[in-house]
């Protein structure tokens, strides 16, 4: 019986793979001049990335890896020098003086329209009148080499008439600074639940922004083409949205500009939008100066430009009962968008959608302010709202099993969405495949959480200066873009007449193992071996209007368009060997490189240069669209989500009461993916995101200062996970069970619901705080060493 069909009280959670075995033994990831086993199917087996040889040998192409033309120029964006004001005017006169420097554009520089195509339609491409954050790009300056364009850059003078800065959200709120309208979500009578609830808390917290510190920084390389057309290259997770954007700038229509993204070298959301930026700019160079532009932003650049996680700050009051059981929520969220709407709208949006995590909410009412600072734009990144919503609910479970004496675990169980009742969503979707429950049990056994809760306490009864803690936090994570129209995608696959095959799809790789999943659906599909799939870099030229690789959804979108390209082939190739061999075409099988009938058994290569020569297409497209979605945005119910991705996370951390300091000790986690195609990558992807997670709640903070400057902007500054914050026990299982929904391979999606993991890490810490009797409630993230040593102190 297909696990789908299978009631969920009858699943037994067994152990699929573990870090220990995810990754096949050498000789079961063949080389590819091997040949493979040729009834092993290419789904649902741990292999490398397909980039993997070539990145370590240092031969995977990159941007800036990219032989230039010749005549090319580099470009250094003209950053704005303080963070507010009216801008009177620029100043390149002593820039344009150095030697190899060619020229200055700015937004009189500007063919097509001078705002760029965002949805809010309120960023300009350079500034304009006034400036809005430091940092802000004014122009570029063109030169022969990059570091004379960097040099020029910085010698630009701007003339601004200073204003004061808006630099926090209660600032801007009390303002009434809003980049887009509140937003409010209401649920039964949160007021009335709270007058009667036995008990309630009232609390205030924040948490910061995270930059995204991808390895590969913003770049874009732009080359005007024949007739004026153009060709774009970017390290971008949404090509689509480039294309429109650098159109709209020079005043162009779609079809004159290709963007090609063969790699990015990291995104994590940061370059969904604002990859877009770097190609406008570099298009309006080239456009004025007639010759191919690069720009390639630094480090520092990098951190002073582009946006970040939102922080959010909160505020709340909650009732409850003497067992821990919710009985009203009224929940403030103020979120810091920076100066523009970018993608404030719908990542603010998910944060109310995720203030439920796990938990049913009964009588609810969520405020949502979308605020209005002089500082960058903030953007996607990796949960898009969801941690901003996650880690509220959470903090609110274990500060009321503190008041009232409990083990968190047993105040979030008694929380838990239900089966039969207590089912549905405060934005009016029903859980359907809710397996919270059986899951977080499982997890809290095979962790021996509650053993290892008595031993904390007993260790932290004898140790007067390093106190433990531990927390067995979940995640239920939505999975489709909220804005129902993207949930949409589009694939090319050719068959070659040596049987080799080939796919483009409209998704972006960016180290996540997308072209990998993509080809061995493919494989299977066509019953080849992996080996003889290739996928080529994503190209507006290929598929068109696709949507942004985001949102967790690359290979259930574009998964499931190639397997419907692939599936196209394959039939057009039964119907034929069917007419060879007098068979109905249902009687046609595809598997292990061969073409099998109930008479005859053909290799698939053999097959397809006969049906060449009989002309039958072997190339086909494939389109899916994403089924049961719908959302109605003005009032913020629906069914947003095609289905929910699960996980849970036990975390055993240490602090130093007389220093702050901390250390994650131990990591268990148990987590839900579906039917993994490759659960080598679908771990890695876990380890990744639970280790990124961990460092936006501890070691990366953002700080401005009273100006508006960003002074952590650099790896000095700036403290991203290092090896050495990984703990020595860091186990990851997969939970066995088959996606419920009809997703490709019944698959689930991974790259951003094991994110958020990592709040176990803080409520661990916040935990141990409360063990060395601090004062936990008074804790910020990231909890940095000065934020531990505070709460500690009380």
């Amino acid at each position: 019986m297909n696990a789908r069909d299978q009631n969920t009280d009858a699943v037994t959670p067994v152990v699929i793979s573990s870090r220990a075995d995810a990754v096949a033994a050498p000789d079961e990831v063949p080389s590819p001049s091997a040949s493979p086993a040729r009834t092993a199917p290419a789904a649902g087996v741990s292999r490398f990335h397909e980039s993997a040889r070539a990145q370590v040998a240092g031969a995977a192409t990159y941007i800036d890896d990219i032989p230039e033309v010749r005549g090319t120029l580099h470009a250094a964006p003209v950053c704005s020098p303080v963070a507010h004001g009216r801008l009177k005017g620029l100043d390149a006169s002593a820039a344009l003086a150095l030697p190899g420097v060619r020229g200055f554009v700015s937004a009189l520089d500007i063919p097509g329209d001078t705002t760029l195509a965002a949805f809010a339609h309120d960023e300009p491409v350079f500034a304009q009148d006034t400036v809005q954050f430091l940092g802000q790009v004014g122009g570029l300056i063109l030169a022969d080499d990059v570091m004379t364009a960097r040099r020029a850059a910085r010698l630009v003078k701007w003339h601004i008439e200073a204003l004061d800065p808006v630099l926090s959200v209660h600032e801007a709120h009390a303002l009434e600074s809003y980049v887009l309208p509140p937003v409010h979500v209401n649920r039964g009578n949160a007021k009335a639940a709270l007058k009667r609830a036995d008990h309630r808390l009232e609390g205030s917290f924040e948490v910061g922004g995270q930059e995204h510190f991808y390895l590969e920084g913003q770049v874009a390389y732009v080359m005007p083409l024949e007739q004026n057309q153009w060709w774009v290259y970017t390290s971008t997770q949404h090509p689509g949205e480039v294309q429109h954007w650098v159109s709209h700038a020079l005043g162009l229509q779609n079809h004159v500009v290709t963007v090609e993204c063969r790699r990015m070298g990291g995104g994590f959301g940061g370059k969904e939008t604002q990859a877009g930026h770097l190609a406008v700019w570099a298009a309006i160079a080239a456009n004025k100066l007639q010759c191919p532009v690069k720009l390639r932003l630094d480090r520092d650049d990098d951190f002073m430009i582009t946006g970040k996680r939102h922080p959010f700050a909160y505020h709340y009051r909650v009732g409850f009962d003497h067992t821990g059981l919710l009985s009203g929520l009224e929940l403030e969220m103020l979120a810091n968008c920076g100066f523009s709407a970018d993608l404030s709208g719908p990542v603010a949006d998910r944060a109310i959608f995720h203030a439920d995590n796990a938990y049913f909410l009964e009588d609810v009412a969520i405020s949502s302010y979308r605020c209005k600072t002089n500082t960058q734009s903030h953007t996607a990144f990796r949960g898009f709202g969801g941690p901003q919503g996650v880690i509220v609910i959470e903090r609110i479970l274990s500060d009321i099993a503190r008041t009232l004496g409990l083990d968190p675990l047993d105040v979030r169980l008694r929380n838990l969405y239900g089966i039969e009742t207590r089912h549905t969503t405060h934005y009016q979707m029903k859980v359907e495949d809710n397996i919270l429950d059986p899951l977080m049990t499982q997890l809290a056994l095979t962790s021996g959480y509650r053993e290892r809760r008595e031993q904390i306490a007993a260790w932290n009864a004898k140790s007067p200066v390093i106190k433990k803690g531990i927390s067995l936090t979940p995640v239920k994570f939505g999975i489709s873009f909220t804005a129902t129209l993207f949930n949409q995608a589009g694939a090319l696959v050719h068959v070659y007449t040596d049987g080799s095959v080939q796919v483009n799809h409209g998704g972006t790789e960016m180290g996540q193992g997308l072209n990998t999943k993509v080809a061995a659906i493919v494989a299977d599909e066509l019953g080849v071996p992996f080996e003889r799939v290739l996928s080529t870099a994503a190209d507006t030229s290929k598929v068109p209007n696709a949507s942004a690789t985001a949102a967790s959804s690359g290979t259930d979108l574009n998964g499931r368009a190639a397997q419907f390209a692939a599936r196209n082939v394959r039939d057009n190739l039964a119907a034929f060997v069917s007419g060879l061999d007098g068979c109905g075409a249902g009687a046609v099988r595809f598997e292990g490189g061969q073409v099998i009938t109930p008479t005859t058994t053909r290799q698939f290569e053999d097959v397809v240069s006969a049906a060449y020569a009989n002309r039958i297409q072997l190339w086909s497209d494939g389109f899916y669209r994403t089924p049961k979605i719908h959302y109605d945005k003005t009032t913020l119910t629906g069914r947003p989500f095609y289905y929910f991705a699960y996980g849970a996370a036990v975390s055993e951390v240490a602090i130093d009461t007389l220093t702050g300091e901390s250390r994650v000790l131990k990591v268990d986690i148990l987590h839900d993916v579906g039917r993994s195609i490759n659960p080598a990558i679908d771990i890695g992807q876990i380890e990744g995101g639970f280790v990124q997670g961990m460092g936006w709640l501890t070691t990366e903070q953002l700080v401005w200062n009273g100006k508006g400057l960003l002074q952590t902007h650099a790896p000095s500054t700036y403290k991203i996970p290092a090896t050495g914050d990984i703990p020595e026990h860091f186990k990851i299982d997969l939970w066995p069970e088959a996606n419920r929904e009809d997703n490709v391979h019944g698959s689930k999606a991974v790259g951003e619901p094991p994110f958020m993991l990592a709040i176990s890490v803080f409520e661990a810490l916040r935990d141990a705080v409360a063990q060395a009797g601090g004062n936990p409630e008074a804790m910020n993230a990231p909890a940095t060493a000065e934020e531990v040593l505070r709460a500690v102190m009380g």
